[in-house]
């Protein structure tokens, strides 16, 4: 666990990394690669949306919950019911529970129109109740050929938007073909969380180790720590083909990478 004296941003890993592995055997490596902490992904698996036993998996293991990512994927529609607001709330609810500092959230989807005329303002009301960063993650584009569709609102790009705080993800920035350095720059103080991993340009999202693909990660990890980042920069790759122990692997070079770059923004 990373010491409160240490001015390095915390790195924790995302419990998607290790799908289709549950989040319990997420901890328990984690615990064991030496990561500061998790970032809880609320889906499927029972135990990610217990708040009960995910206290006794941080108590255990001695890793605390640093963020929990709200259920707003295709494949998590129904958990924690179908409202949108009241996966928000929940999600808020298990984070002050557990001590998490962040709630990670998606745009809404063009089809949730209600939901997406209210969001913005929504998400202000939200964060005047809690001290719980509400953190609205940049997504991207979907592509049918040569055509995109927007599949987000107000879109997909969260900074031409009046949020708080943001989440960078660099697998996203990927696949909208952005700069990550000019939205990093973009979102300024209002960074409150990031997402590591890498991506190639395809229209997948790939979620690559960091250092695999074409994206300035090793650069946006100096610059936090240049700029004394406060954050979390969350490990959420994917390795849902790999075997248990290519997958430890993976996970083992991806923190390596996230330390290695954040020290060496420090290195004269």
């Amino acid at each position: 666990m990373a010491s409160t004296a240490d001015p390095r941003p915390s790195v924790a890993l995302s419990t998607a990394s290790c799908y289709p592995e549950s989040c319990t055997a997420a901890f328990e490596l984690a615990a064991r690669l030496g990561y500061d902490g998790v970032e809880v992904m609320v889906w499927t698996d029972p135990v990610s949306q217990d708040v009960d036993a995910l206290r006794a998996l941080s108590d255990h293991y001695q890793l605390p919950v640093l963020a929990i990512h709200s259920p707003c994927l295709l494949i998590t529609q129904r958990v924690w019911t179908a409202d949108p607001w009241t996966k928000l709330q929940r999600s808020r609810e298990a984070a002050e529970a557990l001590g998490a500092r962040t709630v990670v959230v998606h745009p809404p989807f063009r089809w949730q129109r209600e939901y997406a005329r209210e969001f913005i303002a929504g998400i202000h009301r939200m964060r005047d109740e809690t001290d719980v960063l509400f953190a609205v993650e940049n997504m991207f584009p979907w592509r049918a050929g040569q055509r995109e569709v927007r599949a987000y609102l107000p879109g997909w790009d969260p900074t031409d938007d009046d949020y708080a705080s943001f989440t960078l993800d660099l697998s996203h920035t990927s696949v909208s073909g952005s700069d990550a350095l000019d939205m990093l720059d973009r979102m300024g103080d209002r960074l409150g969380h990031v997402h590591m991993a890498d991506g190639s340009g395809s229209n997948r999202d790939e979620h690559l180790v960091p250092g695999r693909g074409t994206q300035p990660c090793a650069e946006v990890l100096e610059q936090l720590a240049l700029r004394g980042f406060t954050g979390s920069v969350v490990m959420e790759v994917s390795t849902r083909r790999a075997a248990r122990e290519q997958r430890e692997v993976d996970l083992a070079e991806a923190l390596a990478y996230a330390r290695l770059h954040l020290a060496a923004a420090g290195t004269p």
